[in-house]
């Protein structure tokens, strides 16, 4: 796993090898009050003398002595008051593409005076993002990139105790994301549904929180034929991960799902980007990543975290469209595609997850296509019934960067997905279909009220088209954390 550091947090300025990255607003003076005398004032000529003004999206690159930097980069921010977490994550995204290019060694980032920047929320982001520069997943490469040795953050005065006070939080967080990317980066034919219950035993001893794995004789005896199901058409058999962390708080139940590869199975996908079905396991991912750091914390909140982990292969032994499939929690469901896997594995999941009764539920998963379709990569799905829990998770999401839309769950979802030959099917027709799916999940939450469901499809990886940015993203990871934080501390 990537050991992030999150930055440390710098007094005064000057960088002698590596890069100055400044942020500057068109609306606000240049940020430049800490700096040495001598290049703040090379810097503001500079500036004059371009016209630069600080638009969004805008970079400036000027020269400097060898006592100063190996290369200094003013950041055009747009104006200050439509700066948001958002801002942050994509300022620092346009950080590290620069320093991809350059390979400095070091970092010294200098934020501009702000509202959200002198709040610990905002210093969270920016510490946390910037750790997150560092990451790599090249364990599988001959010659790894060099990454980068120190990241220092240079705040104004006022708020570099706030910056010291969030560290710890960043730096759990930002190495929470990393093992969330890590796993979700892995390849299929290393992550199979034993391998990923092995890393999930690996972190709770690391921890000391319990963990219990059950193998399919066990899932056979729980009544969870829809995971078995899942699963028949590959080698590599199912689990069911369960971890219990924590002895004091509120009790909170996370669900992910965790189909290391999806190739549809009978009802088979395209060949095109195939390959990144390695993702659709993101959802365990993420509560796996969000476990690490709640427990490096230390957080006084009970989690229990639920890790439905299969293979959906075709084969003579997979399930098939027309199957009809008896559920933990007793509804039955006709398979009308195998390729709408994630709900089938999720249903016994959840009925198992609302049996202990926790106070909240949250459920994360890669679950359908139609997401990407309404959103793109820009922002996930939020279907909750409970408007409370709704708007804690927005704020959350907000605060971390991690943009969240709440969706419908109207009853007419839940009647398209009542069944012809069972009580239910695992398909409706071609619109609404994420709002269809949610309406499935819905039907085995039980008697709890308080639970939601972020459909995560668009925002769990970046596709290849994206770059040199393909690949995990860890989403959940920062929301998870930053909403447990808020309910905390508002008992």
């Amino acid at each position: 796993m990537n050991k992030l550091k999150a930055p440390s947090v710098a007094v005064r300025g000057g960088l002698r090898a590596g890069t100055l990255a400044v942020g500057c607003f068109v609306d606000r003076p240049l940020p430049l009050g800490k700096l040495p005398v001598g290049l703040a004032e090379r810097i503001r000529r500079a500036v004059r003398g371009r016209g630069w003004r600080g638009e969004r999206e805008r970079r400036l690159e000027l020269p400097v002595s060898e006592s100063d930097a190996a290369q200094l980069s003013l950041y055009g921010l747009g104006r200050a008051e439509e700066f948001d977490a958002h801002g942050i994550r994509q300022w620092i995204d346009r950080i590290k593409a620069d320093a991809e290019i350059t390979g400095p060694p070091e970092i010294l980032v200098v934020p501009p005076p702000h509202r959200l920047l002198g709040t610990p929320e905002g210093a969270t982001a920016l510490l946390r993002e910037l750790a997150l520069v560092a990451y790599r997943f090249d364990g599988f490469m001959d010659s790894p990139k060099p990454t980068l040795r120190k990241i220092r953050v240079l705040p104004a005065e006022a708020a570099a105790s706030v910056y010291r006070r969030v560290r710890p939080v960043a730096g759990a967080v930002a190495r929470g994301i990393a093992l969330a990317r890590d796993l979700a980066n892995t390849p299929p034919n290393r992550a199979t549904p034993a391998w990923m219950a092995g890393r999930a035993r690996a972190l709770t001893k690391g921890l000391g929180a319990k963990i219990r794995v059950l193998e399919p004789r066990e899932l056979q005896r729980l009544g969870m034929a829809a995971l078995l199901a899942v699963g028949k058409g590959s080698a590599n058999s199912p689990r069911l991960v369960r971890i219990e962390l924590g002895t004091r708080g509120p009790a909170v139940a996370l669900v992910g799902k965790g189909v290391t590869f999806d190739s549809g199975g009978i009802s088979i996908k395209p060949a095109a980007a195939m390959d990144e079905m390695k993702f659709d396991k993101a959802g365990a991912c993420t509560v796996l990543g969000a476990v690490s750091a709640i427990g490096e914390l230390d957080l006084p909140v009970r989690v229990r975290a639920y890790l439905p982990l299969a293979e959906n292969m075709p084969s003579s032994r997979a399930y098939r469209p027309g199957d009809i499939i008896e559920t933990r929690g007793g509804k039955t469901v006709e398979v009308l595609n195998t390729d709408a896997e994630g709900r089938l594995i999720l249903a016994d999941t959840l009925s198992l997850a609302v049996e202990e009764k926790p106070s909240a539920l949250v459920e994360y998963s890669t679950l359908t296509g139609a997401t990407v379709v309404a959103l793109g990569h820009h922002g996930a799905a939020l279907y909750s019934p409970d408007e409370k829990l709704a708007l804690e998770l927005s704020r959350a999401a907000s605060d971390a960067g991690e943009r969240l839309w709440r969706m419908p769950l109207w009853p007419e979802f839940k009647e398209e997905m009542k069944g012809r030959h069972a009580d239910l099917r695992n398909v409706a027709g071609r619109w609404g279909g994420a709002n269809t799916a949610a309406a499935f999940l819905g039907e085995f939450m039980g008697d709890c009220e308080c639970w939601a469901h972020l459909d995560i499809a668009g925002t769990a990886w970046l596709p290849a088209d994206a770059g040199a940015a393909f690949g995990a993203t860890g989403y959940g990871v920062a929301t998870t954390v930053s909403w447990l934080l808020e309910r905390l501390e508002k008992g």
